[in-house]
Parts: C-alpha cells; structure tokens; sequence
C-alpha cells in the first residue's frame, strides 16, 4: 500500500505566485477559499500543494484520490448516482464512494471523511485493494483504492448524490460502454472485480 509522504515544512504552491497576483492576495487570498490539495509523483511523495480547478485544469499535475467499493455477501455492488450538481460526470453512476484528498490528510483520512460526507458511513473496515495512476486528458490522479464487505445502512446527501441502490455484477456487465457510468468507474470495475469477489 502506497502512503502520503508530506514534508516537514509546507510544501509549495503550484503554480507558485504571479507578481500581479500578490497585490491582490494580500487583500484577499483566492487559495484560502479553494479545495487545497496535494501534488503527489506515482510513489505518493508530496511535492506540493495546489487548487482543485488547477488539478483540473489540464495540468499534468498528479493528486491523490480515494474510491470505497462497497461490496454485500450476495456479491451485489453499492453504486452511487452524481448529483447534477456535480462539475465532472453528473448524473452517472459512479463507485460507492470518491473523493480527494485534501493537503495535509492521509488516504485512510479521507477516505472515512468521504464516507460519512456522501453516505454517512462512519463505522467500516475497508482493505486497501490497489494504487493506480488515471488519467483521462483533464487531470492525473493517484487512486487509492479500497473495499468493504457488509450491507450497511446508507444515508446519501443530496447534495452529493442524487441516488445510491445495490447492483448485481450481472447488471453491471450489461450496461458497461453504455454511458451509464463513469469512465473511472468502468475503468476500475474491471480491473478489481476479482480481487472484490474474492473478499466473499
């Protein structure tokens, strides 16, 4: 398993400050009010920190991310559907739970906060499946990849998700290339599938 290595001193800013920026950052510091998040090579060494809409931008700029499968003794799949709120994939069925890592937290760390913010699971033991590196054009993320097997009681927030049922594989595998999911999630659905089922 991959872990967060952050420095002893904060790490810098990417991009680091423009001279026309400075002015207005001492009245009002536009980073403070953005998701800051950490810029990771494929090891998980942090070499700095910078804006989720910079991560997004088409930088090449790696972040961490971590998605929780949840996975019931029947072999069903929790899925969650994107609110339309959502600025990439609305409305698409994605992994049960996902998000980033915020500067400063670990992948464990997020990922429990992730889990009690979108589904309100706050008690589970999760495995530490697989680290991979995604890319789809728009960003670069370190994935860090994690399971739990139970039938919890799910709480989504709206404002997260829109939906959230359980998915028998058989259904999944019938609706894959279809634009029903994600990319990440078709993506990682076949590369952990066997790995999943053999928590059972």
């Amino acid at each position: 398993m991959i872990e967060l290595l952050y420095p002893d001193e904060i790490a810098p800013r990417i991009p680091g400050p423009k001279a026309a920026d400075v002015q207005m950052r001492r009245s009002a510091d536009k980073d403070t009010r953005q998701e800051c998040l950490p810029a990771v090579l494929e090891n998980g060494i942090v070499i700095g920190r910078a804006s989720r809409n910079y991560c997004h931008g088409g930088s090449a700029l790696m972040h961490p991310v971590v998605h929780l499968h949840i996975i019931d003794r029947n072999g069903d799949i929790y899925l969650q559907k994107r609110s339309l709120k959502k600025d990439i994939q609305p409305g698409k069925w994605d992994t049960a739970v996902g998000g980033h890592v915020s500067y400063g937290e670990s992948f464990a760390e997020a990922l429990f906060r992730e889990a009690s913010e979108e589904l309100g699971l706050t008690r589970f033991n999760a495995s530490n499946i697989d680290t991979y590196v995604f890319e789809n054009g728009r960003d670069r993320e370190l994935v860090s990849v994690f399971a739990c097997v139970g039938h919890p009681n799910l709480k989504p927030d709206p404002e997260e998700v829109s939906e959230g049922r359980w998915w028998g594989q058989d259904e999944i595998e019938e609706n894959l290339g279809s634009g029903l999911f994600t990319p990440n999630f078709e993506n990682e659905y076949r590369k952990i599938i066997g790995t999943l089922n053999a928590l059972l």
